[in-house]
């Protein structure tokens, strides 16, 4: 099913007065008709295949809780959820390959065209860092079933994240399910700007990115400065499109999910964007990860730092697909923070005597062209692509074979100026947006006007490509 249609706007309405109509003790029920009808839609063997992997992973759980051989199951429980995720995320790129080596037919591949594992990436993740988290006895293994195949299907986040924890999830469940007219208010409006965000932003920006990466030969010089500019901004209204769809639908459901963005483009250093980016995931990494790995190496000393940085990165540029490119963003990523982590105190000597503002704005100008040409090995779909768009940054200014329609891409940049405008006055503006809050909340009528306005523009622009970049990982 499809997320920006009017399909699914009518489904989740309907699905709330549902929701809210029947009594509570069948409501968790509902959720999970709900979340197994829309994964069903997507493939019913996908399914099938979640249903024995939150199963295997529940009773995992209780094994290492309880079982005097807690930690050969959890090494089992581990090394269960990272086969199934290479088999079906990464045979073409790791396994395949090495079969063909041998002269040996065999296709890996073919297991992910038959279960089509959308989601895997998400799910996984919350099935290694539940049973982390039980390992570590950070928190008990959840004892009832249809509450933890909930935490991993429901359908909100199913596709592409946030990427829940256990324990902040599960403990909502618990919690009786009455309603709240502030909940489905508040919920309704928080999907309605990620609509916005999708439709009638991401959707107009994607057709630049779209036709640069299917023409790379075709452009270069300063059409090539102009993608650096517009696939971060294209990105980001993208996901934190689904993102707001995901919370939203959640918040009117009562379920309150992660949050995922935080004004990311107004960050000073890459360190400071990747806890402001795709929070969800970037944490996920630090907390599982990095911090597990340094504590392991930390005779080391700073090495042990470095090691776990670059170690990170890569499992995070890996995570995001089967290719060197992604390899190497997220090895790009870690080199910028080690780099970042060396030279604090010379860059604040050097830029010391530069006006407090003028250095701001540079730092967040610089952070996002660097983010902005990382996300080249992001949408490349190969390395040779990569290369050529790199090696084009420096071809004549005026170098265009290829044809871009102004058009959308003005009617995107306008609106994402509009809604970049109101992140810089909430971030740096304190004053101003206190004020323009004020009169949002006295005024109905500008409220009710406004919500309208989105409202037709999104209906209008209903249509357009409705895939989610990040819905393929």
């Amino acid at each position: 099913m499809e997320i920006t249609t009017l399909y699914y706007i009518i489904i989740v309405i309907v699905s709330v007065f549902v929701f809210y109509l029947i009594k509570d003790k069948y409501r968790l029920g509902f959720l999970i008709l709900l979340s197994c009808a829309f994964i069903a839609t997507y493939s019913p063997r996908l399914l099938l295949y979640v249903l024995i992997y939150a199963a295997f992973n529940f009773f995992i759980a209780k094994e290492i809780s309880t079982s005097t051989y807690g930690r050969t199951f959890y090494r089992i429980g581990i090394f269960v959820n990272l086969t199934q995720l290479i088999l079906l995320r990464y045979a073409s790129f790791a396994i395949d390959p090495f079969f063909r080596l041998l002269n040996c037919e065999t296709r890996i591949a073919v297991l992910s065209d038959f279960i089509i594992p959308i989601g895997i990436s998400y799910f996984t993740l919350q099935g290694i860092g539940y049973l982390i988290n039980v390992r570590m006895k950070w928190e008990k293994p959840e004892g009832n079933f249809p509450d933890f195949f909930l935490y991993i299907i429901f359908a909100p986040k199913f596709i592409s994240g946030p990427i829940e924890r256990s324990n902040h999830f599960l403990t909502q469940l618990k919690n009786a399910r009455v309603f709240d007219s502030k909940n489905v208010s508040t919920g309704l409006r928080i999907a309605l700007v990620g609509f916005f965000k999708k439709v009638v932003i991401a959707n107009h920006l994607g057709t630049a990115v779209t036709a640069f990466y299917s023409n790379p030969d075709l452009f270069g010089g300063a059409y090539v400065w102009l993608l650096i500019i517009l696939q971060p901004l294209y990105l980001y209204f993208d996901f934190s499109g689904y993102t707001d769809i995901a919370i939203g639908v959640s918040k009117m459901f009562g379920i309150d999910l992660l949050p995922n963005f935080n004004r990311p483009f107004l960050s000073g250093n890459v360190s400071t964007f990747w806890k402001r980016f795709h929070i969800s995931l970037a944490s996920w990494f630090n907390d599982y990860v990095f911090k597990q790995t340094s504590f392991k190496l930390r005779k080391w000393r700073q090495g042990s730092t470095i090691i776990s940085l670059l170690l990170t990165w890569g499992l995070f540029g890996i995570w995001h697909g089967a290719g060197w490119n992604f390899m190497f963003l997220g090895l790009l990523q870690a080199l910028a923070i080690i780099y970042e982590f060396y030279t604090k105190r010379a860059r604040m000597k050097f830029f010391s005597c530069w006006p407090g503002g003028l250095r701001l704005h540079f730092a967040r100008l610089v952070t996002f062209l660097f983010y902005g040409f990382s996300l080249t090995f992001f949408f490349s779909p190969d390395m040779e692509t990569t290369k050529l768009l790199v090696s084009s940054l420096f071809q004549p200014m005026n170098t265009m074979h290829g044809e871009l329609r102004a058009g959308p891409i003005l009617f995107g940049l306008a609106f994402a100026g509009i809604m970049m405008a109101g992140e810089i006055v909430k971030e740096d503006y304190n004053n101003i947006f206190y004020k323009v809050e004020l009169i949002w909340s006295r005024h109905k009528l500008l409220r009710l006007s406004v919500y309208y306005i989105l409202g037709f523009l999104i209906l209008s622009q209903l249509g357009g490509t409705s895939v989610f970049v990040y819905q393929m990982f």
